[in-house]
């Protein structure tokens, strides 16, 4: 139910045409919340057909024009109501971890190498938001826009800096680092 959301809110901040969407959800909502563009094209469709977007109309009529959307009433207060409403986190479902238990269960050959790919990946996207925070967010961005924006960064931040830590710590743990004087134990299988 939340890439409807993600597209209002988009849209919301500047309207914009299906291809301006993805290319700004490649930039931004993307990180935490990706999609592809075939599945924008749908939601954009589904939302003019529920009655919270609308395309707006072109200064001149053209063949092959895009389309550009804006909120209409009706989605904004879709949007708001999502907003408010009491939502559980979600579980972590995560193929590496699993991928890990089933190690432990038949052996961990190539596990090591594919470990430090993730590494590897988690810490260009580190990299990246860090750089994103440096440039976009400098301390005179003081609106509450801004500190909710700089909060959904941070808090991609803090996810970069956990999956780097936890995967140099497994390194180490699986390099026999760290388990100095620990005695070996079963694999738990419960």
């Amino acid at each position: 139910m939340s890439l409807p959301h993600a597209i209002l809110t988009a849209l919301l901040e500047k309207p914009s045409s299906g291809l301006e969407l993805t290319r700004r959800f490649d930039r931004s909502i993307g990180y935490f919340w990706p999609s592809t563009h075939q599945q924008i094209y749908r939601e954009l469709g589904r939302l003019e057909q529920a009655g919270h977007i609308r395309v707006l109309p072109a200064a001149q009529p053209a063949r092959g024009q895009k389309k550009e959307y804006e909120v209409l009433p009706a989605g904004r207060e879709e949007l708001s109501a999502w907003v408010s409403r009491a939502e559980d986190p979600r579980a972590v479902r995560d193929p590496l971890l699993l991928r890990m238990r089933a190690a432990a269960v038949v052996g961990a050959p190539g596990l090591g190498g594919e470990l430090r790919r993730h590494l590897g990946l988690h810490e260009e996207q580190l990299a990246e938001y860090l750089e994103i925070e440096r440039r976009d967010f400098p301390p005179e961005r003081t609106t509450e826009e801004d500190r909710l924006r700089h909060l959904v960064l941070r808090g991609g931040i803090d996810l970069e800096t956990f999956w780097t830590g936890w995967l140099t710590r497994a390194i180490d743990e699986l390099n026999g680092h760290g388990t100095e004087g620990a005695a070996p134990r079963p694999p738990d299988v419960s």
